[in-house]
């Protein structure tokens, strides 16, 4: 290698180095690795944590030589203007060398070491990280996903539970009363099991090569979701038996309770977007309308006294409106995050075009490391501006459409050239 050569090579080790870093940091302070380290693992999650663990522990010592080999490369780099040709071979050997020794353990404890090459060292973190971040990511969403909408059901369960038992559906009197209490069961289980085995409750994407890449597994949750509301139609049926007006009373608390319920979700989500995204109308969330819940009070009183002819025409309305402030307490939901589901559908964006890069083996591009990095940066900071990050996958795809374009064959006026164009 001349200087220029090695120059070269220090500013894109440096990089590297630099890049390494920072995803190292990242993953050090990712919420899914605290909650891993503290949880009380069992099963598959166990297992694949130890294994993520030690390869996040191997990553920090691969990370140290790493360092300490381009900083002894600087070190000589930076001795003379014009290096001399023993210290070019030195550089050449410790820069494209296996030069770099490397501690380990052996079968029984017995300590082994190897000497690899700086581009052998990257090669080997970048495997460990795609690895431990797999592990990392698929149970933190897991975490994110599952337990809270098993609470929910759960809420649910007990709302149903209270309402069975006020028309005597109970356990050992009628077949719904069972299922209830077999509900309660697999619910209770299903978020242990979450809590303490969250992989077990994970499905890869066949296919996809980013870290974390598949979905959490609700097949339990679903069938018991299935279940309850199964159970809630049996309850419903008893009570238009026993009392038309009190289930359509009830029914109308319940909806009217939702949409209280959704507009105080959308107001939180409102606040966690205008925190986490920026240069974006985030529309104002308002409060649950009085007017229906004086009525709703008023349609009770009716039914108290028997005024069954006042009460009919004032359930219909409410039941219309009730239904509409469902409706509209649920746009106001989905309008409040949509930011977010943007911020999302970009990150995933980004991510697969990288995937394709790397495919093609363009991975080290510096045109497109760099508009991927400049992307990657928007998208993960808070508040996001999501106009800009936009602008910069697109620019990121545009980059990448370009690189894996075929050449184009020139056109010549003159000669045989021209019919092949």
């Amino acid at each position: 290698m001349d200087r220029d050569d090695v120059d070269r090579a220090l500013a894109r080790l440096g990089a590297e180095h630099e890049a390494v870093e920072t995803s190292l940091l990242a993953l050090q302070d990712h919420a899914g690795r605290r909650l891993l380290e503290g949880a009380g693992l069992t099963g598959v999650t166990k297992e694949r944590w130890a294994a993520a663990d030690a390869a996040i522990t191997r990553l920090w010592t691969y990370f140290d030589a790493y360092s300490g080999a381009l900083a002894a490369a600087r070190e000589i780099r930076e001795r003379r203007r014009w290096p001399g040709r023993e210290e070019l071979i030195e550089l050449t050997e410790r820069l494209r060398g296996p030069g770099v020794l490397i501690a380990g353990a052996g079968a029984e404890g017995v300590a082994l070491a190897e000497r690899l090459s700086l581009a052998e060292l990257v090669s080997r973190m970048n495997e460990l990280y795609a690895s431990s971040l797999d592990v990392v990511v698929a149970a933190d969403s897991v975490w994110s996903a599952l337990p809270a909408r098993i609470d929910l059901l759960a809420a649910e369960l007990h709302r149903t539970r209270s309402l069975a038992h006020s028309v005597g559906v109970r356990p050992g009197e009628h077949p719904s009363g069972d299922d209830l209490e077999a509900i309660t069961a697999e619910l209770t289980g299903l978020r242990e099991q979450v809590i303490a085995d969250p992989l077990a409750f994970w499905q890869p994407v066949a296919g996809s090569s980013a870290p974390g890449g598949g979905r959490p597994d609700t097949t339990r949750y679903d069938r018991a979701a299935v279940a309850l509301e199964d159970v809630r139609r049996e309850i419903e049926a008893v009570l238009d038996v026993r009392q038309d007006a009190e289930q359509r009373l009830i029914s109308l608390r319940d909806v009217l309770s939702r949409a209280d319920r959704t507009l105080a979700e959308a107001r939180t989500a409102r606040g966690e977007v205008l925190a986490k995204i920026a240069a974006s109308e985030v529309p104002v969330v308002s409060g649950p309308p009085t007017a229906l819940q004086e009525q709703l009070a008023a349609a009770a009183e009716y039914r108290r006294q028997a005024q069954w002819h006042r009460l009919s025409p004032l359930l219909e309305s409410l039941e219309e409106r009730a239904d509409e402030e469902l409706r509209r307490a649920r746009e106001s939901l989905t309008a409040v995050t949509a930011p977010l589901a943007v911020r999302a559908e970009l990150r995933g964006r980004l991510d697969a075009y990288k995937a394709k890069v790397a495919r093609h083996g363009l991975a080290e591009d510096p045109l497109l490391v760099e508009r991927y990095d400049t992307a990657r940066r928007m998208l993960w900071s808070a508040p996001c501006d999501l106009r800009a990050a936009e602008q910069a996958v697109l620019r990121y795809q545009r980059a990448t459409a370009e690189s894996l374009a075929p050449p184009q064959p020139q056109y010549r006026p003159d000669g045989p050239g021209k019919e092949d164009a």
